[in-house]
């Protein structure tokens, strides 16, 4: 069955970095969009960023440009996320994704941004 598990996640103070990883499993890893989005309490699925199957296309969302690198490895079906110069707003569950609603996803990673 499709796994996706997420990691990386932690506190960390505003203007701070953090990569986050996911490793896939149970499906061609190779052949699909990639994508991470994030959820914060009261609020639904925020699509992030996606990447092609051979890394040649990225896109972002606006509140993130700039900010986020997506990036992935699929000899060892990993994707991550380079986030630096966060924001109080990044606060959320981040999640590696397979579609762009979220709609098959890991258990997420919880991304804090406090001072």
């Amino acid at each position: 069955q499709v796994q996706l598990v997420e990691s990386g996640g932690g506190l960390v103070q505003p203007g701070g970095s953090l990569t986050l990883s996911c490793v896939a499993s149970g499906f061609a890893f190779n052949t699909y969009w990639m994508h991470w989005g994030r959820q914060s309490p009261g609020k639904g699925f925020e699509w992030v960023a996606q990447m092609s199957p051979n890394r040649n296309r990225t896109y972002y969302a606006d509140s993130v440009k700039g900010r986020f690198t997506i990036s992935r490895e699929n000899a060892k079906n990993m994707l991550y996320l380079q986030m630096n110069s966060l924001k109080p707003e990044d606060t959320a569950l981040y999640y590696c994704a397979r579609d762009q609603w979220g709609h098959t996803r890991g258990q997420g990673t919880q991304v804090t941004v406090s001072s």
